[in-house]
Order: structure tokens, then sequence, then C-alpha cells
């Protein structure tokens, strides 16, 4: 069956991912997408708690949130968004999501094309199956969703286009939160994850985080801020208490707008393998990823200043959420030392400035 062509002026759906670091990675295609329709109409549908990234993104359309509830009210929240789809009357869906449910919602709204990776029991649910090819599962995964558009629509993207816009208004309300917090105004400020989503095999100690917060404040007094998640806000706090220099703790005070707005006020950033750590690579800021459990060359951090520190000993990477031994070693043995040491290698820490 023949292709539907695209019109010049088509509406297209973006069906986006649901994690923050892969909304990142996915960046280069998104925009790709756009300079190949410059006149399109351009909609993001994207989970509620991330929709946020796009607030700073005037070359969108729109941005779709959306949230299920649970049980039999998750079925009708998703009934519903396949109507609310099909009355939109979009010509075109992009499935940057592999798993069913976003393969079956643009086919209830019955979208004329439909276009995927044929993944997850969802070959007849698409319009333009794509089979991967065996390099988008090896190489870093920038090229996951270029690969797609390239073999659904004959697109071809720039994988270093990762540009991620900042909101004025989310920028301006964290600039008043630091001004209330820092004692140190002039001094750098590092961001730091300490959480990650996936699990504690991400997850760098909390003894070392509190020892490069001490090792950064007697090089250059630079202050600190924990960024994440509310769940990972205890420990934020933790390793905050445990530092002897202190420092600020925005995990859980920052939806995904103002995290992008706080980290482009930073002047280098250290964490886990994390959506944090994602677009401090892509805002351009020294950025050192430690990773444990996953596979750098996947999923390293994006960007010209952009270190990894991993540990590849024999039983890495696991790709799990816990140690299945309990040590933890790949994470252990990466030092607070060596983390300083990598911002110099990424064109160093900036010295204190008279103004921000």
């Amino acid at each position: 069956m023949p292709r539907l062509a695209i019109p010049e002026r088509a509406s297209i759906l973006v069906k986006h991912v649901n994690w923050l670091g892969d909304v990142v990675m996915s960046q280069p295609a998104l925009r790709a997408l756009r300079r190949a329709f410059p006149r399109a109409r351009l909609t993001v549908l994207i989970k509620q708690d991330l929709a946020g990234f796009f607030e700073g993104a005037p070359w969108l359309d729109e941005v779709l949130p959306y949230r299920f509830g649970h049980g039999w009210r998750g079925i009708a929240d998703r009934l519903r968004l396949s109507a609310e789809l099909r009355r939109r009357r979009f010509d075109v869906a992009v499935l940057f999501a592999d798993s069913f449910d976003a393969a079956w919602w643009p086919a209830l709204a019955r979208i004329p094309r439909r276009i995927g990776y044929a993944r997850d029991a969802r070959r007849l649910l698409l319009t333009d199956p794509i089979d991967r090819a065996p390099q988008v599962l090896t190489g870093h995964q920038v090229g996951y969703r270029l690969a797609l558009l390239r073999a659904g629509l004959g697109i071809s993207g720039d994988p270093g286009d990762f540009a991620v816009d900042v909101s004025a208004a989310a920028r301006s309300k964290m600039q008043r939160w630091l001004a209330e917090r820092r004692l140190r105004p002039q001094a750098p400020l590092i961001a730091l994850a300490a959480g990650a989503a996936y699990g504690p095999a991400k997850e760098w100690p909390a003894s070392h985080y509190a020892e490069l917060i001490d090792r950064l404040s007697s090089r250059d007094g630079s202050e600190c801020v924990l960024v994440g998640a509310p769940s990972e806000r205890a420990k934020s706090q933790a390793v905050a208490a445990a530092s002897r220099s202190g420092a600020l703790v925005a995990a859980g005070e920052t939806g995904v707008a103002e995290l992008i707005a706080l980290l482009s006020l930073c002047d280098g950033f250290a964490g886990n393998d994390s959506g944090a750590m994602h677009v401090a690579g892509a805002l351009g800021l020294p950025t050192i990823g430690i990773f444990g459990s996953t596979r750098p060359e996947r999923t390293a951090p994006l960007g010209p200043r952009t270190q990894v520190l991993y540990r590849g000993i024999e039983c890495s990477p696991c790709l799990a959420r816990d140690c299945r031994f309990g040590h933890y070693r790949c994470l252990q043995e990466i030092s607070a030392a060596e983390v300083l040491g990598a911002f110099d290698a990424t064109a160093g820490l900036p010295q204190p400035r008279t103004s921000r």
C-alpha cells in the first residue's frame, strides 16, 4: 500500500518519550522534524511532569501534556486522549516512544500515518512499522530516533543539534531562588545530582558527594546545589548535612522548566547517569557523568565539555537496578578527587565572578 504524502502544512503529532534523559537525547530528531516541515503544525504529546521541558521552545506549535490515573480511571483517560487526538485531525503521528500504548492512542484516533518502531506487539497499529537496524541498538541513543526519521520519512538530522531551550520566566524564578539562599553569590556554583530514578546501581555513594562538596569549597570557595526529583530530596539533604561546607538543596523544589533554568545558572555539574546530567551537558556546562550499571557508550551526556567516569569491572555493565553482589564497586571506586580532576579535563571550573 503506498504511503500517504505529507502536506506542507500538515498537522504532525510527536508522541514523546517518558524519561528526561531520553527527551534530551531525542532533541536532534525533534529539531530535524521541525526543519524538514517548517510550515507544518508540530505538536508534542508528553507526560505532564515532563511538559515543562519545552516551556522555552517557541519553535514548537503546541505541547499537549497528559496524565493517566490507575485502573479503570486510566483506561477512561486513555480513551479520552484518543478522542481528543481524533478531534484535532492530525495528519501524521511520529512515535518516539516504543510502547504499545503510544501506538494504540493514534490508531484509535485514526491518524492517517503512524510511524514508529515495530516493537511491543504494535506492528499492526502502525501504517509505517520500522524494523530497528542493528546499529541503533549498539551506538549512542542519540541516533535511535534519528534513524527512525531516516527510515520512516527520509529525514536526516544532526546528532549535534541537541540544544535545550531555557524558559525566561523559569530562569527569573530560579535567579530569585538562588539570591535568597546563596552565602557566596560571587563564587562558582556547581550542581550535583545524587539520585537516579533507575535505582541504587546508578547512584554514587552519598559520602563521596559530601567529600566532593568539601573539596570544591576548599579549592575555590565553590558552592554546591543538589538537584533532583521529590523522591531524591531526602538523600540530597543527607548529602548536604554530611558535608562540612553544606550545600543548597533544590531537589523536590523544581519542575523540569525550573531545573533547566537552575542548571543554566550553574558553572558546572557532576552527578549520576540521570536526566539532570543530560540537561547539564546539553546546556554546555562542564559536566561529569558518573556511571555504574549502565553503558556510557549508549547514554553518555551530550555536549562540548562532558566527561564520563566509569569502572569497567568484571561485572559491569550489568544494567541492573541493584548490585547483585552488594558491593557497588563500580561506583565506590570512583573517588571525589577523581571527579575534581575530571573538571580540569573539561576546561575546568570558572573563576569567581563579580556579578551573576
